[in-house]
C-alpha cells in the first residue's frame, strides 16, 4: 500500500460519516455550509489558516467533547463564531439569537420542507 492509500487520521476517526467508498462525508447539509463559510471567509482575508487552526484546535480540545467525534462540526461552528466575534464581524449575542432563531425555524418546519428563518414563529 502506498502512502496515498493510507487514510489520514481524521478519516479513521470513529463515528465519522463515510460514503459507500469509505471516504469521509458531511453528516448534514449545515456542516457542509459551515465548512464552506470558513473557507470563504479565509479566502476573503478575514482570518489566516493559522488563526483558523488555532481556533478550531482550541474548540476540539475543550472538555466535554463527544468521544465518538459526532460533535466535530458543532465545534467547527463554535470556532467560526468565536473568530467572527474576535474579528468584530458580529457580537456573541447576535450569533446566539440567530442560532436560536434557526432552531425554532427548524422545529416549526414540516418534514421535507426547506428550513428558512421565515419559519421561526417569533420572527
Amino acid at each position: 500500500m502506498s502512502g496515498c492509500d493510507v487514510p489520514p487520521e481524521l478519516a479513521r476517526s470513529p463515528g465519522l460519516p463515510k460514503s459507500p467508498e469509505g471516504d469521509p462525508v458531511f453528516p448534514e447539509p449545515w456542516a457542509a455550509e459551515a465548512f464552506a463559510m470558513a473557507v470563504h471567509l479565509n479566502e476573503r482575508g478575514l482570518f489566516t489558516w493559522g488563526e483558523w487552526a488555532e481556533a478550531l484546535s482550541a474548540e476540539v480540545h475543550k472538555p466535554g467533547r463527544a468521544e465518538d467525534g459526532s460533535d466535530y462540526f458543532d465545534r467547527w461552528v463554535a470556532a467560526l463564531s468565536g473568530l467572527l466575534v474576535e474579528k468584530g464581524v458580529a457580537d456573541a449575542g447576535t450569533i446566539l439569537a440567530l442560532q436560536q432563531s434557526w432552531q425554532r425555524a427548524a422545529e416549526a418546519t414540516p418534514h421535507g420542507k426547506p428550513i428558512e428563518l421565515a419559519n421561526d414563529p417569533l420572527r
